[in-house]
């Protein structure tokens, strides 16, 4: 990676990459957080395998304490310290310990001079950003703001039990071409439905950088067994 994209944060998370989002599931309320990330730590150790984590925000410091993989916050806002109440910043993420942040999930979307400048804020404080985008054109557009990595999840398939990369694989090709084509720097994750060691190979095959996750490691009855299986496919 070149030093615009932020090398020295980057360079923890290594590719093929799994990203689990622990969103604001009760599986992972208070230091349930932490029993989550080390079980992910685990698998990591046990495997080679990079995977980083985006706790609750509530409790990012804490799991960025207690864990050697990426800690990466769920948000982040194009916020300065100061007057900023109830605001992410990414002085604030950076603080905790993190080492970058998603931006524009499905679940907190935001506008696009809000994703652009929130990026620009990640790059300069040093941080990994990760926007999240719903299709192919709109994963073109985000790679215009130079981000670290984009994550393609078509709404309707987060959640379910189909993986995009089963239910519509050329999302995930197509969004490859088309952010190689804007800046062949940003590397592009896929979600949605992906719960199998199968998704990722085939995520990979397809050409992504890796996955990014949440209800099929969080909500498992054994997160473990789960990872193992998600990167029994890298």
């Amino acid at each position: 990676m070149t030093s615009r994209k932020g090398a020295c944060a980057l360079s923890r998370i290594a590719l093929p990459a799994v990203i689990v989002n622990f969103k604001a599931y009760t599986e992972v309320d208070g230091p349930s957080a932490i029993s989550m990330a080390e079980a992910c730590a685990a698998v990591a150790e046990e495997t080679g395998v990079s995977i980083a984590v985006c706790p609750p925000i509530a409790e990012l410091g804490s799991v960025a304490r207690s864990v050697d993989v990426p800690v990466l916050s769920q948000h982040v806002e194009p916020r300065k310290p100061g007057s900023a109440t109830g605001w992410v910043t990414p002085s604030m993420v950076k603080a905790s310990g993190a080492v970058g942040s998603l931006v524009n999930h499905s679940e907190h979307r935001m506008i696009l001079s809000d994703i652009r400048e929130a990026v620009s804020m990640c790059r300069k404080s040093g941080l990994v950003s990760v926007v999240c985008t719903d299709s192919a054109p709109s994963s073109g557009a985000a790679a215009f703001f130079r981000p670290d990595f984009v994550a393609v999840e078509p709404p309707e398939l987060i959640g379910g039990d189909i993986s995009v990369t089963t239910a519509s694989p050329e999302i995930v090709s197509d969004t490859v071409d088309i952010v190689r084509s804007v800046d062949k720097d940003v590397k592009v994750l896929c979600g949605a439905g992906v719960k199998t060691g199968e998704d990722v190979r085939t995520a990979i095959e397809l050409g992504a950088s890796g996955v990014l996750l949440a209800s099929g490691v969080v909500k498992h009855k054994d997160p473990r067994a789960a990872l193992l299986d998600l990167v029994s496919g890298i």
